[in-house]
């Protein structure tokens, strides 16, 4: 196990609702790092409907999801919050001292005063293609996400789907690997137009080759893949690849916050209206994976549960002390720490 990172709260979840979290908790001087399952800011908003726009967002008639993850991310700056990507929570407990200690997937420890679930709907879990025998190549030559590039250098690839992290891939790993192959069953994408453009233009050129069609089986022994059939317009073909990456879309699932101990309501967690805590003090619950009379599962929701959140977070982190309620308007103390003083 390797040793703890420490910090005030520990966010898990970096979607609006965990960003803006971390303005609200950054007025009251508390430092927060934030794990999430996938590899950038910005939870489904990011991954799912980045150009999607959004009109109940007050202040922008309309704004694209993209859009208001990087004005949040514009928006926390001066308080430096710190990130883990690609990491799943697999573990929480709680210490005798009162701490919280969280352990990832990839054995990664995390120790925090209090830790708020902003998980949305629960963790992000890629969708496996309904292609016979995949199970035995996860985890080997078969991926759902790219946690390092390097380890697609000088290999054969093979990637499918037509979604933006299908493109994204086939664009930044064409340069290391030593062939790629994007297989999509039609023509038409739903990546941005730029990077499908440029993905063509690769393919006039045979630096990468792009097909039409489906993985309908896979060959290769011991985990090792040697070539996928591909089935297309012309029949099946065998695509020599040596590494596979589909992006099928993500579902989402409670995870193991079904097992932290906490009281549950349909697969969500129930809180209390005043600090949006959950069964379990010093764990606060916002944003869409939380429930209470009346819930609406809107960002706008989240935004104000963060707020509340951070004036209980900031009672069990700094006992004792008063607080102050201050406006942003008017607070030069606030003003200073968002640096426009």
């Amino acid at each position: 196990m390797s040793e703890a990172t420490k910090t005030d709260v520990l966010i898990i979840g970096a979607g609006p609702v965990g960003l803006f979290a971390v303005f609200e908790l950054g007025l009251f001087d508390m430092k927060c790092h934030l794990i999430d399952i996938l590899d950038r800011p910005g939870g489904q908003c990011a991954e799912l409907y980045p150009e999607k726009p959004i009109y109940d967002i007050p202040g922008y008639p309309s704004i694209s999801a993209q859009g208001l993850v990087d004005k949040l991310l514009e928006q926390i700056t001066p308080f430096n919050p710190q990130f883990t990507y690609s990491r799943m929570v697999s573990a929480l407990e709680k210490l005798a001292d009162g701490t919280f200690r969280v352990t990832t997937d990839e054995n990664e420890v995390f120790e925090a005063k209090v830790v708020v679930i902003a998980a949305g709907g629960g963790s992000f879990q890629p969708k496996r293609p309904p292609i016979p025998g995949i199970e035995a190549y996860e985890g080997t030559s078969v991926a759902y996400s790219v946690r390092r590039m390097e380890e697609y250098r000088g290999h054969d690839l093979l990637i499918v789907g037509g979604g933006d992290s299908a493109l994204d891939w086939t664009l930044n790993l064409q340069p290391i690997a030593k062939s790629v192959t994007l297989v999509h069953r039609r023509p038409e994408f739903r990546a941005a137009p730029d990077s499908v453009n440029k993905m063509f233009a690769l393919h006039e050129t045979k630096q990468l080759d792009f097909k039409i069609g489906q993985v309908t089986g896979l060959k290769g022994a011991g985990g090792q893949l040697s070539a996928a059939t591909v089935k297309g317009p012309d029949g099946d073909v065998d695509v020599p690849c040596t590494r596979m990456l589909p992006f099928f879309g993500l579902t989402m699932k409670l995870g193991p916050i079904a097992e932290w101990g906490l009281n549950l309501h349909e697969n969500l967690i129930p809180v209390d209206t005043e600090k949006f805590q959950t069964s379990v003090p010093g764990i606060f619950a916002i944003g869409d994976i939380n429930w209470y009379p009346g819930k609406l599962k809107l960002i706008l929701s989240g935004f104000h549960e963060a707020a509340l959140m951070a004036q209980a977070a900031k009672r069990i982190i700094s006992p004792g002390e008063r607080i102050v309620f201050q406006y942003t308007t008017s607070s030069t103390s606030l003003q200073k720490k968002l640096g426009v003083a």
